[in-house]
């Protein structure tokens, strides 16, 4: 297989079941939260313009004040004598009746601040939307979950974890920042404005302990203050069942506003539950993470990602082998592929440098324009949800294309018949801020699923391409076979979802893990079960 010496662009973008892009995305994918880079930098310059105009316009008051000042300084000394004198009576006519009007009703300022806000206005379509703000908390907050992150690290800008008591790195960031009481502020009331109060009392502990500190002073950019943070996180203490403490930060909110009639109420009825129920003064055994109704396997899902990849266990295995594959095919003989075998049930394997550096970079290229919010099967339906967040396209390609070039290495690898409709188009995907997928089969479990509707059968096979690498997180994760696959860039790991009888294999339920630091591409070639009679018999044993 050589790399090959030029890039046909002779591809397309699938536009059918493309779902429209919707308010607030813009968290669901890297690519667009780089993008956005570039508009704050034009809100950069609009404001350095707005700041200039500003600067000029208090150049010319002081330039006035000082006009003004020397007079009275030096002309008005003697007030009979400068009065005489005709000219210097109507200078001062003149200015208190004009001069002084033009000032201070000038509209000068309002036409500076209208043209920023113009300026803004213009880049407003592309700015992050309140369900962004929403979605980069929620995913800060699944990274903290998932990963056993201490807030406190994440707002020192670290990445740690407490092991036996102390607290380790687990990734050290090249470029990070440092989060303010107002940044904690909003992370903590998404998650109460969700009733999730073991996320918000953490987050709002930080931003209360900021706020007070030095530095922690209001700003003009801030949403909250201490006051906000001191009331949500009172609240916030009361649903989880600590009265005190929910008393003692309405306390502290009364000094700093001690006419809250709302809050008056509240430290009423915690000072009534208190004499009522004494046990409630004192701080029960913690706070608690809430269980999961629908991820019955989260503990082993989060281990199995914190792990990225290190299982000794099941990578010790004497039976899983590295080889160099040709799978019998004549275009593999001279340069075959270099195959990871990472388990044998469900057998999963990784081909290391199946895709180079420039077919990354064209997929990738291809695919940007038509990126959409990721969606997931429910029923007949697709649709989006909190445990998918990425952006994802569709691409079809001729022979010659890239798109074309990388199926044909597929169908070489495993003998599988990739064309449409026996494969589905390439999928690109993209992942977002603390971007996942919850486990899953990529088989379908229903009659009804969407699967279906290329009349060719069943997912038999997945190949997935890694088509970037990331610093840390994103590895996937196999629940059942309780092992991780951590990212390697441009190397493509293959998987059957169905045993030769057809009948889906449950060892199969996997795992995109939350990206913690980097920028996650992956592709996806789903083969069919029709169109593969003469290259994946079934068996003449019904049970396998």
């Amino acid at each position: 297989m050589k790399c090959p010496t030029c890039v046909c662009f002779s591809w397309s973008l699938l536009t059918v079941a493309v779902i429209p892009v919707s308010v607030g995305e813009m968290y669901t994918s890297l690519l667009n939260v780089k993008q956005a880079i570039s508009v704050e930098r034009k809100l950069i310059d609009y404001l350095r313009t707005y700041i200039d105009q500003e600067l000029e316009r208090l150049e010319d008051i002081k330039r006035f004040y000082a006009k003004v000042s020397n007079l009275h300084t030096e002309l008005y000394k003697g007030p009979a004598t400068a009065m005489a004198n005709p000219l210097v009576a109507f200078t001062l006519i003149k200015r208190l009746h004009s001069e002084w009007l033009n000032v201070v009703y000038s509209n000068e300022a309002l036409e500076n601040m209208q043209a920023l806000r113009s300026s803004y206005e213009e880049e407003e379509a592309d700015l992050p939307k309140r369900e962004d703000l929403q979605g980069a908390a929620k995913g800060l907050m699944r990274l903290q979950d998932v990963y056993s992150l201490q807030v406190a690290s994440l707002v020192r800008g670290r990445f740690q974890r407490v092991s036996n008591g102390k607290p380790i790195d687990i990734y050290l960031p090249a470029v990070s920042v440092l989060l303010s009481g107002d940044d904690c502020f909003l992370v903590g009331k998404v998650a109460y404005e969700q009733e999730d109060y073991y996320h918000s009392v953490q987050w709002l502990e930080e931003s209360v302990r900021l706020f007070r500190g030095p530095g922690g002073e209001w700003s003009p950019e801030n949403e909250g203050t201490l006051e906000d943070a001191l009331d949500h996180l009172a609240f916030s203490h009361f649903k989880t069942g600590n009265v005190s403490y929910a008393l003692s930060l309405s306390q502290e909110l009364l000094h700093h506003d001690p006419m809250n009639g709302r809050v008056l109420l509240n430290v009423e009825k915690y000072e009534k539950l208190l004499l009522t129920s004494p046990s409630k003064s004192v701080r029960g055994s913690g706070l608690r993470r809430p269980t999961s109704n629908y991820l019955r396997t989260r503990d082993t899902y989060e281990r199995l990602c914190q792990t990225q990849g290190s299982q000794p266990m099941h990578f010790g295995n004497p039976r899983l082998f590295c080889d160099y594959f040709t799978n019998g095919d004549p275009g593999l003989l001279l340069l075959p592929a270099r195959r990871e075998v990472l388990s044998l049930q469900p057998y999963v394997v990784l081909y290391h440098d199946f895709i180079t550096d420039t077919e990354a970079e064209d997929i990738k290229a291809f695919a940007q324009p038509g990126l959409r919010r990721s969606v997931v099967a429910t029923g007949e339906k697709q649709e989006t949800a909190e445990y998918r967040i990425s952006k994802s396209a569709w691409l079809k390609g001729s022979a010659q294309s890239t798109v074309g070039k990388l199926d044909q290495r597929i169908s070489m690898l495993t003998g599988l018949n990739v064309t449409h409709p026996y494969g589905e188009y390439l999928q690109v995907v993209n992942y977002g801020i603390g971007g996942h997928y919850e486990p899953h089969f990529d088989h379908a479990t229903s009659p009804s699923s969407p699967v279906f509707k290329l009349k060719t059968g069943n997912r038999v096979a997945t190949f997935m391409i890694y088509l970037s690498s990331v610093e840390a997180g994103g590895s996937t994760a196999f629940i059942y076979a309780n092992f991780s696959v951590p990212v390697v860039e441009r190397a493509a790991i293959f998987w059957w979802n169905l045993h030769r009888n057809g009948q889906g294999d449950v060892d199969t339920l996997h795992a995109g893990c939350p990206v913690l630091v980097g920028d996650k591409w992956v592709a996806n070639k789903w083969i069919h079960e029709h169109g593969q009679e003469f290259q994946h018999r079934c068996s003449l044993n019904p049970e396998e």
